[in-house]
C-alpha cells in the first residue's frame, strides 16, 4: 500500500490513495452464502499445530496466532512498519519486510509529515525455533512486499518510495541489483517455474515481468486502477492482477506478457463500501481464488476455469486485506487492519467461524 514520504510530495499528485482510518468497530453478521468444498480438502484432516504469522504494521510485531484455539499466543518485535512477509523455503525462518515511511492517510499533507527513518528500511529474519529475530538484512528504501526464489537464496522485495525492485541475497544480506519499474510498486510474485518474478505498480496501473536470469525487464502489462497482488495458477499458465479502484482483476498471460481479459467483481448489497480486490490466494485443487475486497468486509471466489465470481461470502471483518488458506484447505484467514482482529471463515459454509482480537493493525498473514 501506498505510504508517502517527504521527498516523493511531488510525486504523490500522480497516484490514487487509500488507507483506512484504523478505529474498531463490532464484529458484522457471518455470511450465509454457501460455498462448495475445494476438492482437495479432507474432512477428516485436522489442522492442529497449525500457526498464523499476522503482521501488524501499527504495532511493530509479528503477531503468532493459533487459529484453532482462537487465541494469540505471541508477539514478537521485528522494527517499523511491518508489513509483507513470507516463510523462508525450509519453513525455518520468518521473513518480514520493515519500513521506516511515515504512514500517511488520504488527504494528508506529505510536506507536514515526519522524514522518513532510512535506518529502519529492511527484511526482518526471525528464527521460528526461537521465535526472535535475529538478523536484519538490506532491502532498499521503503520494502513493502517480497517473494523468494526457487531455492530461497534471492529475494525480490517492492521500494515503493524509489519505483524499484531490489535483488537480495539472503545468505550475505545484501542488495545485488535495483532495476528500475515504476510509480509505487507494490505486489511482487514469483511464477511458479521460478524464471520470471512480477511486481504491480500502484502508480502508474501496470505490472512489469522480470527475467530472473538476466535481471531485464521482458514484458510490461497494463491493468485496471491500483494494482495490488498477482495470483498465478499453479502451473503458470495465467496470472490474476487485483485492482482494487476499479473492482476488477486482470488476467494476464505470463508467457506472452499479454492481458487477456478483466474479470469484474459485483457490488454486494448491504456491504459498507464498493469492492476493493486486495490480496488473493488458491484454493488447494486450483480451481477457485479466494480474493479479499477490503473496504467492503468479503471475499470473492473466483472459478478460475470460467473467470467469473462464483460466490461473495460477507460479513468477513472490517477491510480484510492480507489471506491465507488454512493445510487442509478448509478455512481462509484474514488480516482486518481497521478492527484490530483476524478472521476465520469456514469455505464449505461461507461463514466466520470466529474473530480472534489481535490490536494493532493485522496486515499480511503467513500460514505454517
Amino acid at each position: 500500500m501506498r505510504h508517502r514520504t517527504t521527498r516523493r510530495a511531488t510525486l504523490a499528485l500522480l497516484s490514487i490513495t487509500s488507507l483506512a482510518a484504523c478505529q474498531r468497530e463490532p464484529a458484522p453478521p457471518s455470511a450465509t452464502t454457501a460455498i462448495p468444498t475445494p476438492a482437495a480438502a479432507s474432512p477428516a484432516a485436522p489442522d492442529s499445530g497449525l500457526r498464523l504469522y499476522v503482521s501488524d504494521e501499527t504495532g511493530g510485531n509479528v503477531i503468532v496466532i493459533d487459529p484453532e484455539a482462537g487465541r494469540v499466543i505471541e508477539r514478537i518485535a521485528v522494527g517499523k512498519r511491518p508489513r509483507g512477509l513470507r516463510i523462508s523455503r525450509d519453513g525455518t525462518q520468518l521473513l518480514v519486510a520493515l519500513s521506516g515511511s511515515a504512514i500517511a492517510g488520504p488527504g494528508v499533507d506529505e510536506s507536514k509529515l515526519p522524514p522518513a527513518d532510512r535506518a529502519a528500511d529492511g527484511i526482518g529474519v526471525v528464527d521460528l525455533t526461537a521465535h526472535k529475530l535475529i538478523r536484519t538484512i538490506q532491502s532498499g528504501p521503503d520494502p513493502e512486499a517480497f517473494d523468494l526464489s526457487t531455492d530461497g537464496k534471492t529475494l525480490y522485495a517492492s521500494n515503493e518510495d524509489a519505483a524499484q525492485m531490489s535483488v537480495i541475497d539472503v545468505a550475505a544480506g545484501t542488495i545485488q541489483k535495483r532495476i528500475d519499474v515504476a510509480e509505487e510498486p507494490e505486489g511482487v510474485t514469483l511464477r511458479p517455474d521460478g524464471r520470471e518474478v512480477y511486481v504491480t505498480c500502484e502508480g502508474n496501473n501496470e505490472v512489469f515481468a522480470i527475467d530472473t536470469a538476466t535481471l531485464k525487464v521482458v514484458g510490461r502489462m497494463r491493468t485496471g486502477p491500483r494494482p495490488r497482488s498477482i495470483i498465478f495458477t499453479a502451473d503458470g499458465a495465467t496470472g490474476f492482477v487485483t485492482n482494487e479502484n476499479s473492482g476488477t482483476l486482470t488476467v494476464i498471460d505470463p508467457k506472452t506478457h499479454k492481458v487477456r481479459g478483466t474479470i469484474v467483481v459485483p457490488p454486494t448489497a448491504g456491504t459498507p463500501a464498493a469492492p476493493r480486490p486486495m490480496g488473493g490466494v488458491l484454493s488447494l485443487d486450483g480451481t477457485q481464488m479466494f480474493v479479499s475486497l477490503g473496504r467492503a468486509g468479503t471475499v470473492a471466489v473466483v472459478d478460475v476455469a470460467s473467470r467469473k465470481v462464483a460466490r461473495t461470502i460477507e460479513g468477513v471483518g472490517r477491510r480484510p486485506w492480507g489471506i491465507g488458506l488454512s493445510k487442509n484447505g478448509r478455512k481462509l484467514y484474514t488480516a482486518n487492519g481497521p478492527a484490530g482482529d483476524v478472521s476465520v471463515v469456514d469455505i464449505a459454509s461461507g461463514k466466520v467461524d470466529r474473530r480472534i482480537e489481535t490490536g494493532g493493525s493485522p496486515w499480511g498473514i503467513a500460514v505454517k
